[in-house]
């Protein structure tokens, strides 16, 4: 095949991913351009340079961005502790580590930059460029991105790795003295906030954690509370346990989508059911997790967690290890009521057990509440700005709560598509190059994550990431990064070597 070109738009951890599976394939050279215009190259949103207290929720061997190598980013940290002369950041519940997100961006970085050293060294091209696209078209055998008012570059294949967007400011309260719209990057955004005064936390999931473990960090000694409509917080990461999947596995759901065209819900729900049951897992407590957790009060529901970090039961163990991996094999094949009624009735249960808490972050947050220090609320249903300064929460149960500051820290927006990537992402749904899921981001094709327009996937057009949220259901865990990667760098190799040229011809293809 001739040197292919390959713009990355978007250079935070999903083209880290990307870009390190490109690099294991040792493919004839090409040129790869990453643009991206925010200073936290390769470390996005999440990973950004920040205060150590707010820490990665998951073990190092569930952090690996290399494809097949699950111990990459441990042997990382193993060095990095050895240089540094620093071996902490293990969990004193339950002997697991959780390094600091801003230590994990180093990480980041460094595979970001080894990857692109391989490329050069396999002859490839790379070029840097740090502007946003805020357009493309896509033409007979060629996608055009500009940026700004710049003149377009031709490329041969376009991955769309945006990443996601800070929070929605549901109350209307941009602008109004005392609130914090975007809580990160938490070691900035929080320094100003008054050490005696009252703060309401809006949302109440890993985000809202974070928020409270910083103040709680620089001396805050006001009152602290945490509201949301439901109250559900996240789950809390028991001690890990060997567990070798046999059912919910990616090969055995990809199997399963060979056979068929579409999965009910009693369908899929036998296969979890076969693999609780092999386990031995309680599925009478992991019904009351899903189904129950509107009628237990979040600070005990919190409680009960923390008392289970050494539970032998391995049941959440086995859905935080099998959702993010074949949710996005799952999903696809599932009903359109089906997902409806999930995402109406269970989505944010689901996102909690999944992306549970370190165990540490919740001790401490449980001695806030014994402490009278933080408050735990649900039922929030109207936040406004007072006459005289600061803010009212209004809640379900009428009572009215004073503020004197408001911190945003709920989900970002539904339709999945980051602010800045809006003029880019109207340009191709309005040239017919992309169409925008019903559940949020752009309809993806399940085995490639090539981009549908038309009803057909355009094998030069690609989204990773939360864009393909509404399509694949859990896109944004290193995990599911790290695979829908590795199928890109695939679908993209293939497709060139084939010496496929034409639209008309791209769009016949299969996913």
């Amino acid at each position: 095949m001739s040197g292919i070109s390959i713009g990355v738009i978007g250079g935070g951890a999903s083209a880290v991913c990307l870009i390190d599976a490109l690099a294991r394939e040792r493919g004839r050279p090409g040129s790869i351009t990453v643009f991206e215009p925010s200073p936290n190259l390769w470390r996005g949103r999440a990973y950004q340079v920040d205060t150590e207290v707010i820490k990665v929720n998951a073990t190092p061997d569930d952090m690996s961005a290399r494809v097949g190598d699950l111990h990459h980013f441990e042997r990382w940290l193993e060095l990095r502790e050895r240089v540094a002369d620093d071996a902490g950041y293990v969990d004193a519940y339950s002997g697991a580590r959780f390094v600091p997100r801003t230590v994990y961006g180093e990480y980041l970085e460094q595979t970001a930059y080894a990857a692109l050293g391989e490329l050069r060294r396999q002859g490839w091209r790379v070029d840097l460029v740090g502007a946003a696209v805020t357009g493309a078209r896509r033409t007979a055998d060629h996608v055009l991105l500009s940026t700004g008012g710049t003149s377009a570059a031709a490329f041969d294949y376009a991955v769309l790795c945006v990443g996601g967007d800070g929070p929605r400011d549901v109350y209307g309260l941009t602008g109004a003295p005392g609130f914090v719209p975007d809580p990160y990057p938490v070691s900035g955004k929080l320094r100003h906030v008054g050490e005696r005064q009252d703060v309401a936390v809006v949302g109440s999931g890993l985000t809202a954690v974070d928020v409270i473990l910083q103040l709680d960090a620089q001396g805050h000694e006001g009152r602290i509370t945490l509201l949301s409509r439901r109250g559900v917080l996240p789950a809390v990461r028991q001690r890990p346990l060997e567990l070798e999947l046999r059912h919910l596995t990616k090969s055995h759901m990809r199997s399963l989508a060979r056979q068929r065209r579409e999965m009910s819900v009693e369908d899929f729900t036998a296969v979890v059911r076969a693999e609780l049951v092999e386990a031995g897992a309680d599925l009478d407590a992991i019904r009351a997790e899903i189904v129950d957790v509107d009628m237990e009060p979040p600070v005990d529901r919190l409680r009960r967690h923390l008392a289970a970090v050494d539970s032998p039961d391995p049941g959440l163990r086995i859905l935080q290890r099998a959702v993010p991996d074949i949710g996005p094999d799952v999903w696809p094949l599932l009903t359109e009521r089906d997902r409806a009624a999930m995402l109406r009735s269970h989505y944010r249960t689901v996102m909690s057990l999944c992306c549970p808490m370190p165990p540490s972050s919740a001790a401490r947050l449980l001695e806030l509440v014994d402490a009278g220090r933080l408050e735990v609320r649900s039922g929030l249903q109207k936040v406004a700005v007072r006459s005289g300064g600061g803010f009212e929460l209004a809640t379900s149960d009428g009572e009215v709560i004073g503020a004197d500051t408001v911190i945003n820290a709920v989900n970002a927006s539904e339709d999945r598509i980051p602010a800045a990537a809006r003029s880019l992402v109207t340009s191709l749904t309005a040239g017919g190059a992309a169409s925008p899921h019903p559940h949020g981001g752009l309809r993806l094709a399940r085995e490639t994550s090539r981009l549908i327009a038309g009803g057909a996937p355009d094998p030069r057009l690609y989204g990773l990431g939360t864009i393909g949220a509404g399509a694949l259901f859990f896109t944004f865990g290193i995990p599911s990064l790290v695979d829908r990667g590795e199928d890109i760098v695939a679908a993209i190799l293939q497709h060139a070597e084939a010496g496929e040229t034409t639209r008309s011809e791209d769009v016949l293809l299969p996913a």
